[in-house]
């Protein structure tokens, strides 16, 4: 059978034919996976411990739109991608260039229809919220909102993770923005206009914010995911508080999906099988994002408990936008961002 065209695992004739042919195949290959990033490290290694297969995680550092260049780019190569983990925005710009392959993992069910796509071509695995990160070392009026972040005390103090056009963390802070600033799921523009607005009175700093920058006092503020503040920056600035801004309760989710052009079709498969089973959901969960079967993992009465207590309390009901909302986001920031430095 061929590998690259399986839709689930009964092409394989089960877990076991799946399994046997990715153990041929030997190897893996991600990109874009810091090993602090949201559990990753402890992912692949029991990945890789339970299987006996090698993974390979190129540019670890890279954006969403870095992986979708290097599906095209290294199309061919043996050190292709063979999965990638993007933004949905990202995702539905792979699906409509027909770049993603396909396949419906076994518990594809326990993933809302609103969260997955209709061909199978990407699907929702781990996220959280838009989250003010601050080093209360340094940082003595703790803020709470969108709006006090415009305020002169934060003067060269607020950072993002990078540029939105290619982050998808940065483009979520442009939607929480706008949310907070008169703007909608349809209407992300506010969200540009509040980040050029807090460049001119001097507090945003156009760096790709991360645990060094908040740890050498260039950026004491970041808003980012909140399990990423959790996981990347606290360990590194122990003095890290993390608060859900008030005027906006932004959530998104990341995207597993098969590069088409996977060297590695069939260890693909079962890397997406590993992460959406319940072993792979709950090591997200330590990483402190939400799975995104915790609703079921819940139910079963399987979900690490601990790991679901240690995570940020949010208040109030939480709307996610659809892809089409997310697409149509992505071409006003990509359009407008570069306004807001000049």
């Amino acid at each position: 059978m061929n590998a690259s065209t399986a839709t689930s695992v009964a092409a394989f004739g089960g877990m076991n034919g799946l399994v046997a042919a990715a153990q041929k195949e030997g190897q893996l290959n991600v990109i874009t996976l810091p090993r602090n990033w949201a559990n990753y490290g402890a992912i692949m290694d029991s990945f890789s411990k339970k299987y006996g297969i090698k993974i390979t995680d190129a540019n670890p550092d890279g954006s969403s739109q870095d992986e979708l260049n290097a599906i095209n780019q290294l199309k061919g190569q043996s050190r292709a991608p063979d999965v990638v983990d993007i933004g949905t925005a990202f995702a539905v710009k792979g699906d409509q260039a027909g770049d993603l392959a396909p396949y419906r993992v076994v518990t594809w069910s326990n993933i809302p229809a609103d969260a997955k796509a209709s061909d199978a071509a990407y699907y929702a695995s781990y996220g959280g919220y838009v989250a003010i990160g601050y080093n209360s070392a340094t940082v003595k009026t703790p803020p709470t909102s969108f709006a006090d972040l415009l305020k002169p005390e934060y003067k060269n103090m607020v950072a993002i993770n990078g540029n939105p056009t290619q982050a998808n963390a940065a483009f979520s802070a442009v939607f929480a923005a706008a949310l907070a600033n008169g703007g909608s799921l349809d209407n992300i523009a506010p969200g540009v206009a509040y980040f050029k607005k807090l460049h001119t009175v001097g507090n945003f700093v156009p760096v790709a914010a991360s645990a060094a920058t908040m740890e050498s006092g260039q950026t004491p503020i970041v808003i980012w995911w909140d399990y990423l503040l959790a996981s990347e920056i606290k360990p590194s600035v122990p003095s890290l508080k993390i608060v859900i801004p008030s005027d906006a309760k932004y959530a998104s989710y990341y995207d597993q999906a098969i590069s088409k052009y996977a060297p590695d079709p069939a260890a693909a498969r079962l890397w997406e099988e590993y992460l959406y089973s319940t072993t792979g959901q709950n090591l997200w969960l330590q990483g402190f994002a939400r799975p995104i079967e915790l609703s079921t993992l819940v139910a079963n009465g399987t979900v690490n408990e601990a790991a679901y207590k240690a995570l940020p309390t949010v208040s109030g009901t939480v709307t996610f936008p659809t892809q089409s909302q997310q697409a149509a986001a992505e071409a006003v920031v990509a359009q407008q961002w570069s306004s807001v430095i000049g």
